[in-house]
């Protein structure tokens, strides 16, 4: 072999990481900006609401107690980025590898349930949320036309089925959330309607418009005490789920360079992280609270929130439409990824699912399935047959808070770091552990528990399928 042979082999490897990926170059402040984006979404606008069910006490404190634990549990999974040891094991390169390795074949099954389970209830949820917000374009313009006494309420079900067909289309193109632009542009509409509605509260307090507040939550006269428990209940669901990022945290973290250790880097892009949703949150919650008071709706930005200035609220739920059609196909691709890598293995010789059709249309180049045509139709069309049924949006945010924040933020992750540090059972630290994760699992219970009887609730109410904002 020659030394230019030698040179060559040398420069390639040097370009290319110890599990023969291309080298990472991501920092911790990259990760952080991550982590940022994923958790400033439509889930803060429902902060305020939160806030108004547990009173300026137990609402603060929420928000600060999830953030902690969240920081705590997230420095914990850092360390199970490689193993068995944190800084020259073997990468991980996802939480679903991360769990099979360090807690074994079923519990990665129990881990594959929760994943999935936490992917197609905000797929719901979008869709429940991108259909209000276009209802409440035209319902601002009819307030602003006719006035805020007129009668100006419309089905959601049309716009539900446009953005079904909508998504049907996006779906059929593979790998659609690899494409840079759609981070971007989710994370400028996230933070641009966030802050719409945070300036539009603090505009109102400023102005001394803002309504009666109070310490403790609860205490609603129009209500029943057990009522205001269910809420109260369903505020922490709310705050649970938008604080919740860990599902992507393994990812976030298989994106850092290797020097310095990738677990060091991760706890001080953590830190960085969730300080500034903290911060975020709290504005967002704080200031909304100030500006209704008791009365706050459930998403200051929708219809029953601010009806002035008209053109301003078009534009923040134009910001929520544009950002969740396309947070909607981010989250639905890892389950059609897995579903089709399932039947291909399943199935190897089937034309059907393997078969590629290679199509051109204007200058974009993809290739047509039509097992991904046929089963991405039917998810789709599901997914919006079930939002048009229960068309609730705190209810819904605070059962999917339950369903993904105590096994994906607190049990998965405590449960790897016991496996990989061995630490015995009746240990104190053992013992910690397990009660962190026991009060997790019995309030994630019992928010469930309050969801499920709020949208029985609101299905007495409202008969489905013919819902109006």
């Amino acid at each position: 072999m020659t030394e230019d042979s030698v040179l060559v082999i040398e420069g390639a490897d040097s370009l290319l990481d110890d599990d023969g990926k291309p080298r990472r170059t991501g920092t911790a402040w990259t990760a952080s900006a991550h982590i940022i984006t994923a958790v400033i979404g439509a889930g803060v606008l429902s902060l305020a609401w939160a806030m108004a069910q547990l009173g300026w006490i137990i609402g603060i404190f929420s928000i600060l107690l999830f953030a902690i634990v969240n920081l705590y549990t997230s420095n914990l999974l850092a360390d199970c980025y490689r193993s068995p040891d944190p800084v020259t094991g073997k990468r991980n390169h996802s939480y679903m590898e991360a769990v099979r390795r360090n807690l074994g074949g079923k519990m990665h099954m129990v881990c594959a349930f929760f994943q999935y389970s936490n992917l197609i209830g905000p797929a719901i949820g979008y869709t429940i949320t991108t259909a209000i917000s276009v209802v409440t374009i035209r319902k601002i313009n009819c307030f602003h036309q006719n006035g805020t006494a007129a009668s100006c309420r419309f089905s959601t079900n049309p716009y539900m089925i446009a953005l079904g067909t909508v998504q049907i289309v996006l779906s059929q193109i593979p790998n659609f959330h690899n494409l840079s632009w759609l981070s971007i542009i989710a994370a400028i509409m996230s933070f641009g309607y966030a802050l719409i509605g945070a300036g539009l509260s603090l505009a109102t307090v400023i102005q001394g418009k803002g309504k009666s507040t109070s310490l403790m939550g609860g205490n609603n006269i129009q209500s029943s005490a057990d009522h205001n428990l269910w809420n109260m209940l369903i505020a922490l669901g709310n705050i649970a789920l938008a604080s919740c990022y860990s599902q992507i945290a393994v990812d976030i973290q298989d994106t850092l360079r290797s020097s310095p250790p990738e677990n060091k880097v991760m706890k001080k892009a953590n830190m960085i992280g969730i300080s500034t949703m903290t911060v975020f949150f709290q504005l967002c919650a704080c200031s909304g609270y100030a500006a209704f008071g008791s009365e706050t709706p459930g998403n200051i930005l929708l219809s029953s929130g601010f009806k002035e200035p008209f053109w301003l609220i078009d534009i923040a739920n134009v910001f929520i439409v544009v950002h969740l059609v396309g947070a909607y196909q981010v989250i639905v691709q890892p389950i059609f990824g897995a579903v089709e890598t399932w039947a291909r293995e399943r199935w190897p010789s089937s034309s059907f699912i393997n078969r590629e059709y290679p199509l051109i249309i204007g200058r974009m180049k993809f290739c047509l399935s039509f097992f991904r045509l046929v089963w991405r139709t039917i998810f789709v069309a599901a997914v919006t047959i079930l939002a048009m049924a229960m068309p609730f949006f705190n209810e819904m945010l605070a059962l999917l808070g339950a369903i993904g924040f105590w096994p994906i933020t607190v049990y998965f992750p405590v449960e790897m770091y016991i496996a990989r540090k061995k630490i015995k059972k009746g240990a104190m630290r053992w013992l910690g552990l397990k009660t962190l994760s026991l009060v997790f699992m019995l309030l994630s219970l019992a928010i469930a528990i309050a969801a499920i009887h709020g949208m029985n609730q609101a299905l007495r109410k409202y008969k489905p399928f013919k819902y109006k904002a």
